[in-house]
């Protein structure tokens, strides 16, 4: 590969690009810095449906993949799908300096090991924590499959030149669980592009003629905690008499039809709303006029060190959040949220009526929410991060 353009493979499983905002800012910032970049992805159900597109210079390879159903072996099928197309579009794009490889699954090192007589180097962004996932979705205990992907981790780690981490609570796993050299793991926190969320002058329709408006921004899973959310809307308005408010749950996901039926169970049929994805001059009209932002992610393995992007997204909104207490959760927010006892719905709807009868400490939290993301936590800081993870695993040793 000497004498050509410097050449990054990046590898994505689990969204399309650019629908997966992670990954398509690292994209745009390793081309501007130079690199000619392809990325290989499935395709978007309702969007990023072309086999082949070239956005603003980057080059993107998508198949047809079949989302998983029922519990593990479900995703087994969809990850080793999903690992053929790769190895398939890969051999026919040729050889790269770097192998990026973006889980989950903790699989995409036998991409980077097929081509490492070339001298490609693996980079691996660690998305998610693929053992705790497994323990905190599926119940199962730390049984055989367990193991197994934590095998898949630990191999990953060991074949990565350098490791990216979303926090400082992933860094600390890559440097002892990954074994990983402090400098070979580098912070590349996920940041919303503050340009893209902008306000729009609130629409009162979305109140549905209520004083108030909240909304939940993201995926639907097990582990994401929409139905904490749900029934702390009920004991909103059991305990507290509340039904001056209309609740929105943009995004979709394994759960939401599971979420819509129990809206009907607990009696919140009439005031909300599922919209499933919505384009983003929706979704900017909702967080715009929204008045408290719900994230109700429980604690569990997973969520307690994972930095959520519906936290940072709603800050560059400039609205208040209400969250548990998790670790990751107060790094990112800071004082931007209001934090509930874990997994405690009754404090959860507390916080809410606290919020919504206190407009001025709505006001100051979304000040400093838009301010973390402008400042501290911007994108700007992450793209020099990345850029300096790519030197170091293309450096000579």
């Amino acid at each position: 590969m000497a004498g050509r353009a410097r050449r990054a493979l990046i590898l994505v499983e689990n969204l399309s690009v650019p629908l997966d905002r992670r990954v398509w800012q690292e994209s745009v910032a390793l081309r501007q810095a130079g690199w000619e970049v392809h990325v290989i992805c499935p395709k978007g159900t309702k969007q990023d449906r072309e086999a082949e597109a070239v956005i603003d210079g980057v080059h993107i390879h998508r198949y047809p993949l079949r989302a998983a159903t029922g519990g593990p072996l479900g995703f087994v099928q969809e990850y080793g799908s999903a690992l053929w197309h790769t190895f398939r579009i890969a051999r026919r794009l040729g050889p790269f300096h770097v192998v990026h490889g973006c889980n989950p699954p903790d699989l995409f090192f036998l991409v980077a090991l097929a081509m490492r007589w070339r001298g490609t180097r693996f980079v691996f962004d660690q998305h998610d924590l693929v053992p705790e996932l497994y323990l905190s979705r599926f119940g199962r205990g730390r049984d055989l499959l367990y193991r197994a992907v934590l095998l898949a981790e630990r191999l990953t780690y060991r074949l990565a030149r350098v490791v990216i981490a979303t926090n400082e609570s992933y860094r600390q796993i890559a440097l002892t669980r990954g074994g990983k050299r402090p400098e070979d793991v580098f912070v590349v926190r996920s940041a919303p592009v503050v340009e893209r969320f902008h306000q729009v002058p609130p629409d009162e329709s979305a109140r549905r003629g209520k004083p108030y408006l909240l909304c939940y921004l993201g995926v639907m899973g097990p582990q994401d905690g929409v139905d904490y959310a749900l029934r702390s809307l009920a004991r909103l308005r059991d305990e507290h008499g509340r039904t001056d408010w209309h609740a929105v749950f943009v995004g979709g996901g394994d759960t939401f039809d599971a979420m819509v039926a129990l809206s009907r169970e607990l009696g919140l049929g009439d005031c909300v709303e599922f919209t499933g994805r919505i384009p983003d001059e929706d979704l900017m009209r909702y967080l715009s006029t929204a008045d408290v932002c719900l994230s109700p992610d429980p604690l569990n393995p997973l969520n307690d060190v994972s930095t959520m992007n519906k936290v940072m997204e709603y800050m560059a909104m400039s609205r208040p959040i209400v969250s548990f207490e998790l670790r990751e959760a107060r790094v990112s927010a800071g004082e931007a949220a209001l934090y509930a006892p874990a997994n405690d719905e009754s404090e959860f709807a507390k916080l809410i009526a606290r919020l919504l009868d206190d407009p001025e400490e709505r006001r100051r939290m979304g000040e400093i929410g838009r301010e973390r993301v402008a400042g501290p936590l911007s994108w700007e800081h992450s793209r020099t991060a990345l850029l300096a993870a790519y030197e170091a695993a293309v450096r000579r040793r």
